[in-house]
């Protein structure tokens, strides 16, 4: 029985499924891919470009139907779905617009006299391993900028997406990219393991789990590969004052609850300072109240279902140790009363070390509220996890919070602003949330040659 296949989490039935790759296809397509690298890599930066503009068309053109797929594959509201479209379309505009500036060689000044350049040249065919997610962003990440250099993607989208991967893939065909140039692959994990240590493949990219994020980083480092890993997060959500706490509290709903709670960046930890703590509490366990799950198709729902049934019985195991081991729980706390994969918002307090939920990534919409009696608590407690993803933090004065954001150890910190994600801003992480940088300059840089090329002066 194939793994991929679409199971509409509001109502956890299965509704389409699709055939996995077989071995000799696997090889075909890594031959496919090799081959079309030879003739991408000379087509000239203004005709990558062209090409990936007309991709930002056409998912712009096709917003309804894209938005419509992945509503029914992983439940996300169709309003956040089409928000996500939209932030796909900027970055391939943004490759695009800039990406032969970016990609332009870098005079250097020998001592020694003569000329010297670093030139950016693509290295091959890469492997993607995308997650569920973000079913179009989390591909554009990968494809824009490593289109725009040069290399050719074959992509292995997670086994729930399969109707908007096959969607991407057509695009990119629709777009006029060159033939192979992207590939999809409904590949197995043994295959993906095959393709990583094949010598066609010359680097891979994977966002997802960590352990997934292991698994890869272990086969590519004893085949000499490099990888870019985007792995889990629990990122901290500090509030050091404020001045307005309604609108503090309404940055930690938007934080935590986009995409039902199911994003790396998540504000997942909310650590308050000082006296504000009980205030905080209250209206944000006030505000998650009020949100309501329901139809992801249906304008009136704030969240829709989790992506899978057995996202929902995770989450649910980690509240409920908690609870059992002495949290109190403010809001929530149960499935929902109705078919699908709904858990209910849920505000933890009292969450201690022994307790899954203080160590552990919450993928959901559930989200722990903790007291700190100053900045050095805070601080300390934020960097107390094993991951380091992004970050928020909280200040009526933002040179303070300027301040506390240099001392955290995460890749990304956003002031007075939950952690979020533009097409020309690097992002990636530290610890283990992985390594390596996607979007902006930094995204381009990571799978390129960077020659130089070196003329002595004349003697």
């Amino acid at each position: 029985m194939s793994q991929y296949k679409v199971v509409n989490p509001a109502t956890n039935e299965v509704e389409r499924e699709f055939a996995e790759a077989t071995d000799a296809e696997v090889q075909q397509i890594l031959e496919r891919s090799h081959r079309a690298f030879r003739s991408w890599r000379t087509t000239g930066k203004d005709e990558r470009a062209k090409v990936l503009l007309r991709v930002a068309e056409l998912y712009k053109e096709r917003i309804d139907e894209l938005a419509a797929l992945i509503t029914r594959e992983m439940g996300k509201p169709t309003r956040e779905a089409k928000g996500e479209i939209m932030l796909v379309v900027t970055i391939y505009k943004y490759y695009a617009e800039n990406g032969a500036d970016l990609l332009a060689d870098t005079p250097l000044s020998p001592r020694a006299g003569g000329k010297a350049v670093i030139r950016k040249e693509p290295i091959g065919p890469l492997l993607g391993i995308m997650p569920w997610n973000f079913p179009y962003y989390q591909v554009a990440r990968l494809a824009a900028p490593n289109l725009m250099a040069g290399n050719t993607i074959i992509l292995k989208h997670a086994p729930q997406d399969p109707e908007s991967a096959l969607a991407i893939e057509q695009i990119f065909h629709d777009a006029g990219l060159a033939e192979d140039a992207y590939i999809n692959i409904f590949a197995t994990n043994d295959q993906v393991a095959d393709m990583i240590a094949d010598p066609r493949v010359a680097a891979v990219s994977v966002t997802g789990s960590e352990r997934a994020g292991k698994a890869v980083a272990e086969i590519a480092g004893r085949n000499l590969k490099k990888a870019v890993l985007e792995l889990g997060g629990s990122d901290p959500f500090i509030v050091l004052d404020s001045d307005d706490i309604s609108k503090t509290v309404q940055g930690a709903v938007a934080g935590r609850m986009g995409n039902a709670g199911q994003a790396c960046t998540a504000a997942k930890r909310m650590i308050v300072v000082g006296d504000l703590y009980d205030e905080f509490v209250d209206q944000f366990t006030a505000a998650m109240s009020s949100l309501k799950p329901g139809d992801p198709t249906d304008a009136a729902s704030d969240l829709g279902p989790l992506s899978s049934e057995l996202a929902a019985q995770r989450l649910m195991e980690q509240i409920d140790d908690a609870v059992n081991k002495g949290a109190t729980v403010r809001t929530g706390g149960k499935r929902l009363d109705r078919p699908g994969a709904f858990v209910e918002p849920t505000v933890l307090t009292d969450v201690t070390p022994d307790m899954r939920a203080y160590h552990e990534e919450l993928f959901g919409p559930a989200a722990v509220v903790y007291k700190v009696a100053d900045v050095s608590e805070a601080v300390e407690l934020a960097n107390s996890s094993s991951f380091g993803l992004g970050g928020a933090v909280y200040s009526a004065d933002p040179d303070r919070a300027a301040e506390v954001a240099a001392l955290l150890d995460t890749g990304m910190v956003w002031i007075n602003s939950p952690t979020g994600s533009m097409a020309d801003l690097p992002f990636g992480g530290t610890k283990r949330s992985g390594f390596g940088r996607e979007l902006g300059a930094s995204g381009i840089d990571e799978f390129v040659n960077k020659k130089l090329v070196y003329t002595p002066a004349a003697r």
